[in-house]
């Protein structure tokens, strides 16, 4: 939602003609290091004598440095499995269903203000939920938070592909590879330096224009995973979402001021083992205060700055005014009092957990 994680190429439907084009251009950059790879192969079959095994080995390192890396489970939060949350598995079964795909196989919770989904090896999907971010949502708005992040993996956003951000990460290796030598003192070294320019220059291009390829696909993708929002919690929970993006910021003020004051302590505050309790209630209470004219006032700073969670996400009152504009839908499910009360009981450790090191590293570990 935030800042969108990894993921494989969703279920390969709604790319668009940016998205086509930025697959394309990955698939060239993946091309050139499998090439990389038969040569070497080639050249470690005996081809050429000695030189010719040093080149190979030579030519398999690179390509080994330039392999798409496949995303792995993350070191920080706390894993939910399928059987300690059912509940909570069986609510993203059902949004996954209205929105036209599968559920996660894996549930992440941790202390970021953010949300996005990934892919873990080759197949298996997996849900990062941050909870300063869940905490302060409606239940509506969170069955719209995980509608528009499964929506993810049908719209064809490239930017969530395993293909697209492997390039990146390809293309930012060559331009390592291609950085001049600083202390270049000699003229061989300042010859390097010389010939490396164009090979430089041209991965400089080609990062551009991946990211621009990519940033259209994905902002595209954000308005339709927004419009799947709205489809699964109603239109009123997906605008809902939006405006609690509008103040994520004092998210942000509020979660530092509760997590400094418990770390700090004093009377009346709990002890170092306790310090995380209360610390979600006070966060959604503190939120729960904004007034409905601070919403106003944030929509109209948002219209004339530009407002949006990052680059790859539209301004954030386009994201509204296009929910509104369009015809408003119902919510094709939703969350009772029983069953919202089930899924945080399954959540309860995990709330007490994040709350423990969130008091202890501090937000972003400061």
């Amino acid at each position: 939602m935030l800042h969108s994680l990894t993921s494989q190429d969703g279920d390969g439907q709604g790319r668009d003609v940016f998205g086509v084009l930025a697959y394309a251009l990955a698939l060239a950059v993946h091309s050139v290091t499998l090439v990389l790879a038969v040569c070497g192969v080639w050249l470690l079959a005996g081809v050429g004598g000695g030189f010719g095994i040093t080149a190979g080995l030579v030519l398999l390192a690179f390509a080994w440095s330039l392999r798409p890396r496949l995303v792995r489970m993350p070191e920080d939060g706390v894993v939910l499995r399928r059987d300690e949350a059912p509940e909570l598995y069986a609510l993203i079964d059902e949004v996954g269903r209205v929105v036209g795909t599968r559920g996660v196989d894996v549930v992440v919770v941790n202390g970021e203000i953010n949300a996005g989904v990934s892919v873990l090896g080759l197949r298996r999907r997996m849900l990062v939920v941050g909870l300063p971010l869940w905490e302060v949502l409606a239940p509506r708005e969170r069955i719209a938070l995980l509608g528009h992040e499964l929506a993810h993996f049908v719209n064809g956003d490239t930017r969530h592909g395993l293909v697209v951000t492997s390039a990146y990460r390809t293309l930012a290796t060559w331009h390592h590879y291609f950085s001049p030598i600083n202390d270049a003192v000699g003229w061989l070294q300042m010859l390097t330096n010389l010939a490396i320019v164009p090979f430089r220059l041209l991965t400089s291009g080609l990062l551009s224009v991946l990211d621009l390829l990519s940033v259209r696909a994905s902002q595209r993708g954000e308005y339709l995973a927004d419009r799947a929002a709205a489809r699964v919690a109603s239109t009123d929970a997906a605008v809902g979402l939006l405006d609690r993006l509008l103040v994520i910021e004092s998210v942000e003020i509020s979660l530092r001021r509760e997590i400094n004051s418990r770390r700090m302590g004093g009377p009346g505050r709990p002890k170092a083992r306790d310090a995380g309790n209360g610390l979600w209630d006070e966060l959604a209470s503190s939120m729960g205060e904004i007034p409905d004219f601070e919403y106003e006032r944030r929509r109209r700073v948002g219209e004339r700055r530009g407002h949006s969670v990052d680059a790859t996400h539209p301004p954030t009152h386009l994201r509204r005014r296009h929910l509104l504009e369009t015809a408003s839908l119902p919510a094709s499910l939703g969350v009772d009092g029983d069953r919202g009360a089930r899924i945080g009981v399954e959540l309860s450790g995990a709330r007490a957990d994040v709350a423990r090191v969130l008091v202890r590293d501090g937000l972003d570990g400061d």
